[in-house]
């Protein structure tokens, strides 16, 4: 369970609301040329059918700025614009409509720069995320900045209170880090010094398992103490991916409610092979877009007893037959191993008709 969540002031990027007690959002980011308009948008429209509340765009030119209208258009989700060392790509992604900005104030070209951004966003009303990455210190004096969690959080505060200085409260932060410890003391500390929002997102955490299971290992703790209003999954690999790992860890920490597959981990009691059968339910219930959280046991020690917390689900069974369940209830009678499967797709879709003519009816 979430504790209890810091008060922060509340932002709007497009018309997803962050802070201020709204539930914890999930962003992603397109991973194609700014060119590729095409790819882009299918790449957001698919983070989206994934449970991506807002979707970000590398803006590396003027010809990619000028893509924000056609991208956020067709991809149908707010859109921030990532820019770095130019600040004329930031004032001109603002222009074409960008939902927010994200930005390194420290590369951006100094105060000038900084305050003809702030202007532009001031005068589209968006919120401006200022990045703080352990591996992309300002240098001092000529010099790169060794970081460390104290370094990071003064460098945060230092340009959040520059942008409010300009008149701009619209504001979040994130500090990224690889190194966990580091962003668990970074993020903790900025979050006792201010109101402004969080973003939560592990630097570079690698290929999909290895990033998934360190990007749940740092930001769950702070997840789960009220810390971070926004999260990225950041992994080498598609945007949808991250988008559903994410999701997985935001319900598993009980923040989000969405379609969830509970599966055992099998052993020599189980007659079938369970993961593919478990693979097949998962796609069909994100199919289907039901919030159920559904059970594929493979055999009767496992289910349907300790699978009982499930909306429904099938065990599996030795001796060549296994059950369907709901709600902890075994329904009807047991069903040979072969046909349990299917069993189970009639069941959801008829829970499917039965949500949609919910719907259409009420």
């Amino acid at each position: 369970m979430r504790g209890m969540s810091r008060l922060t002031r509340s932002i709007q990027v497009g018309a997803v609301r962050i802070g201020g007690g709204a539930p914890v959002s999930i962003q992603c980011m397109a991973k194609a040329d700014p060119a590729d308009v095409d790819t882009i948008v299918r790449q957001l429209r698919e983070a989206r059918a994934a449970g991506c509340d807002i979707g970000r765009i590398a803006v590396p030119d003027l010809a990619a700025a000028r893509t924000i209208p056609r991208v956020r258009a067709e991809g149908g989700l707010p859109i921030v614009a990532d820019v770095h060392f130019d600040h004329r790509l930031a004032v001109e992604a603002a222009r074409q409509g960008a939902d927010g900005l994200r930005v390194n104030p420290g590369n951006l070209g100094g105060k000038d720069a900084l305050r003809a951004v702030v202007a532009a966003a001031a005068e589209r009303g968006i919120p401006i995320r200022v990045g703080v990455n352990s591996g992309s210190m300002p240098r001092q004096g000529g010099r790169a900045v060794e970081a460390s969690a104290e370094r990071m959080v003064e460098t945060a505060l230092t340009w959040v209170s520059e942008i409010e200085a300009l008149g701009h409260p619209r504001i979040k932060v994130s500090m990224k880090s690889f190194h966990l410890a580091e962003l668990d003391a970074a993020n903790r500390r900025f979050a006792a010094a201010s109101d402004v929002p969080l973003h939560l997102g592990v630097t570079e955490a690698g290929p999909p398992l290895a990033g998934s299971v360190r990007s749940a290992a740092g930001l769950a703790p702070l997840l789960r103490d009220g810390i971070g209003e926004t999260v990225r999954v950041s992994l080498s690999a598609p945007p949808a991916l991250e988008v559903r790992a994410a999701r997985l860890l935001l319900q598993a920490l009980g923040l989000r409610r969405g379609p969830q597959v509970v599966s055992c981990p099998t052993c020599g009691r189980t007659r079938v092979d369970l993961s593919p059968v478990a693979e097949r339910v998962e796609a069909l219930l994100e199919s289907l877009g039901l919030p159920l959280t559904v059970a594929v046991m493979g055999c009767e020690v496992n289910g349907p007893g300790e699978a009982r917390a499930a909306d429904c689900g099938i065990a599996f069974g030795a001796g060549g037959k296994g059950l369907l369940f709901a709600a902890g209830q075994v329904l009807g009678p047991p069903w040979p191993n072969a046909e349990l499967e299917e069993a189970l797709r009639a069941y959801l879709g008829e829970r499917a008709r039965a949500a949609r003519e919910g719907v259409e009816h009420g």
